[in-house]
């Protein structure tokens, strides 16, 4: 499976695998156990005085905040409770996104919501395009140099978007950090289901 675009955060972000379809929790029951979650969005500012606030996104599917449907909210050193979007848009000219969420009416409100946490649950996986993975699925992946196979060269640790998406690799020898281009010239293979991905790396890449 040639390397591709690695959708961007849903944050604990280690990134998915195959193309799953969204899992649909518009209709859940507040109380239902929603399993482990993982964060999508930080909310860091109130928008107007009707009760929207603004979120900054940390993840790269916009309709983790303009579908309606159950959520949840965390804020720091607290434990996640559910919360309805009523709906989202997003903020022209800005990374950002506002939000209208059930209970939420005025400033004071959405003022109380700067730094809190928008999650989701970490199963919800929207549909990837061919040649797209989900952090989920790379971090922990050995990385090899596809002309010696059987060494392990490192793991990956974390994916950083920049101009091009950059795999964080912690080498095996030394544990020395390295930021690898994304792209299929350098990593033309990525193996999920044997947990690892192939390197053809131009020369000095390695040695940065």
């Amino acid at each position: 499976m040639a390397a591709g675009t690695a959708k961007a955060h849903d944050a604990m972000m280690r990134r998915e695998a195959s193309a799953l379809a969204v899992a649909d929790t518009s209709n859940e029951a507040p109380g239902a156990d929603p399993g482990e979650l993982m964060a999508v969005g930080r909310f860091v500012a109130a928008q107007g005085m009707g009760g929207e606030a603004r979120l900054l996104p940390l993840s790269d599917f916009p309709e983790r905040f303009t579908r309606p449907g159950l959520r949840w909210l965390q804020a720091p050193k607290g434990a996640p409770r559910p919360v309805r979007l009523l709906a989202g848009r997003p903020l022209p000219g800005k990374n950002l996104f506002v939000l209208r969420l059930e209970g939420v009416s005025d400033r004071t409100a959405a003022e109380a919501l700067v730094d809190q946490h928008l999650l989701v649950p970490a199963n919800d996986r929207p549909s990837l395009e061919p040649g797209e993975f989900h952090l989920l699925d790379l971090v922990g992946l050995q990385v090899r140099l596809l002309e010696e196979p059987q060494a392990s060269l490192g793991t990956v640790t974390d994916l950083i978007h920049a101009g091009n998406d950059l795999l964080e690799v912690e080498l095996a020898a030394g544990g020395r950090r390295l930021l690898i281009p994304f792209v299929e010239a350098i990593v033309p293979e990525v193996n999920l289901a044997e947990g690892w991905i192939g390197l053809t790396p131009p020369p000095g890449l390695l040695d940065l």
